[in-house]
């Protein structure tokens, strides 16, 4: 099967490359419209966690504690695909969303723009 055009190459868990903190960051997008929804953070037990059970789970860096996206709000993230990036360190996670993916109830956490000046636009 392949995404954007290129093959996919299956990989193992072995292969993510987490940080110092025992960390990797994971890109969450509309598996139907490729919409950026979010992005979290996942250590070993999480990632665990979302390849065992099929729904997004995420290591909460201010809580310090496991989170299962949707758990209380039912905004739950079905995955349909895990990707790794070619570097090993970053994954994307293509999903069906029950909800909005932000807390603030917008469909993607990026709804705010910080503007380019008139020379950068053109």
């Amino acid at each position: 099967m392949d995404y954007a055009g290129e093959p996919v190459e299956r990989v193992s868990v072995e292969e993510v490359r987490f940080d110092a903190n025992g960390l990797v960051p994971c890109v969450v997008s509309d598996a139907a419209t490729g919409s950026v929804l979010m992005v979290a953070w996942m250590n070993r037990e999480s990632l665990a966690l979302t390849l065992e059970r099929g729904e997004t789970w995420f290591w909460s860096r201010s809580r310090q504690e496991l989170w299962h996206k949707g758990a209380t709000s039912g905004n739950t993230q079905r995955v349909k695909r895990l990707l790794l990036d070619c570097d090993g360190d970053t994954l994307l996670a293509l999903v069906e969303a029950a909800g909005p993916a932000c807390h603030t109830g917008h469909a993607s956490c990026f709804f705010r723009e910080l503007p380019l000046s008139e020379t950068e636009r053109a």
